[in-house]
């Protein structure tokens, strides 16, 4: 599962802290998950959600609200405050080329994205779980306390076992939201996920949401779960039902049977800057620079491809070799590091073996040396032809041929070895 970091500044400037899950099949859309109050990033609930409909295509960042997790910033603007970091996590995202059509929210994370939805074109869906119909309902969770606040006082107020400092203007804030017209007005296809068992956020809520809200509307009742979904099982159904509910709404890029190659074929996604996938005779994945270039780290990058044949190719003709000459070998490791070339130094790649079984100190030396025959190896090493033209025709005729002699060439190798 590919997760990656991604932070952006919000409309104040701060740096607010996300995680990109993308997964490991080609994107075909983006949301963006909105966590429950005081909650970040890392909740059950975020994760276990993201991930899962990141199984299916639909890449999502879950973000930490200004003031929380890794974010910076003070806890504490209110549900303003919540709604203008989500707009700016999707402008964010629209501006790497991923522009979010769906979000997520959790809790008070679902009030926010009810309230988010109008400011954002591009938004095509909403899905809320365990969301307050009103954003006052967080007040009946904080005490008396804050009623009588004023000013510019701060009290500390407990929540979930941590200590935040609110003031007046949360308060205020949280009386002035009217969420009774936007949802009314969302536009937006509204899918509403709610417990009946949910003793934080109760099941009117959802009732409330749908009877204000206009068609398309959905509710799922998510049976047996608490309003934390701290039983993993729970937000992975929430998760699967989303993905298949979301998939009648949102612009599905859609991926294209692909048929069957005789070599391989490396085509764009489309998704971020750099993102490709290859595909072969035994199926497809993807490959991606990492984020600190530009890339989405959605896969290995080229180099690290190359570094994985010199390691697959080491360790198969070890195999090899070993099985010819009965010797107990049960397992090599092989561990490749790259360098970039220098002004004074080539290219390098390093190698390092490691092997498991009763052999002996002589039979590792002897596979040391078998490692610098195998084949990726030796085209390292002695350099190849590599000839460039261009793809005329249907793509679907296939790749040119690439020849499946390798494991031929292992043979050879160690063939070669015996003989000198």
């Amino acid at each position: 599962m590919a997760s990656t970091e991604f932070a952006f500044t919000n409309d104040a400037g701060i740096a607010l802290a996300g995680i990109l899950e993308t997964g490991n099949v080609p994107v075909r859309a983006y949301a963006v998950f909105a966590h429950c109050f005081t909650c970040d990033k890392t909740s059950l609930a975020a994760v276990k959600v993201s991930r899962r409909l990141a199984q299916d295509g639909i890449g999502v960042l879950r973000f930490d609200f200004t003031g929380l997790g890794e974010s910076e910033g003070e806890f504490g603007r209110g549900l303003s405050g919540d709604v203008k970091d989500i707009v700016s996590a999707v402008a964010a995202m629209a501006g790497a080329g991923m522009a979010p059509q769906l979000l997520i929210g959790h809790s008070f994370g679902g009030a926010a994205v009810l309230a988010a939805a109008g400011a954002l074109g591009d938004v095509k869906a909403v899905a809320v779980i365990g969301a307050p119909f009103d954003a006052r309902h967080i007040l009946t969770h904080l005490g008396d306390a804050l009623i009588d606040v004023s000013g510019d006082d701060r009290i500390p107020v407990s929540i979930g076992g941590r200590e935040f400092l609110l003031g007046s203007d949360f308060v205020d804030d949280i009386r002035a939201q009217r969420q009774h017209s936007r949802i009314a007005e969302l536009g937006r296809a509204l899918l509403i996920l709610h417990s009946p068992l949910d003793e934080v956020v109760s099941i009117t809520n959802a009732s409330e949401i749908f009877q204000a809200a206009r068609h398309p509307k959905s509710f799922v009742s998510l049976d047996h779960a608490d309003h934390l979904l701290r039983q993993g099982r729970d937000a992975v159904y929430a998760a699967e039902v989303i993905g298949a509910w979301s998939r009648r709404y949102l612009d599905i890029a859609v991926t294209q049977p692909v048929p069957p190659v005789r070599g391989l074929r490396v085509e764009e996604t489309g998704i971020g800057k750099f993102q490709v996938r290859v595909v072969s005779r035994s199926g497809s994945f993807l490959v991606d620079e990492p984020t600190s270039v530009g890339g989405l780290a959605s896969g290995p990058s080229p180099y690290d491809l190359i570094a994985a044949g010199l390691g697959a190719c080491t360790a198969m003709t070890c195999r090899m070799y070993a099985d010819r000459k009965g010797w107990p070998l049960e397992r090599t490791i092989v561990e490749v590091g790259h360098t970039g070339r220098t002004v004074t130094s080539r290219e390098t790649f390093t190698r390092r073996l490691g092997f498991e079984g009763r052999i002996d100190a002589a039979q590792e030396e002897l596979l040391l040396e078998i490692a610098d025959r195998c084949p990726v190896h030796r085209t390292l090493t002695e350099g190849a032809v590599v000839e460039t033209s261009r793809i005329v025709g249907e793509r679907d005729d296939g790749a040119p041929d690439i020849p499946d002699d390798h494991a031929r060439q292992v043979a050879e190798a160690c063939t070669d070895a015996d003989t000198q």
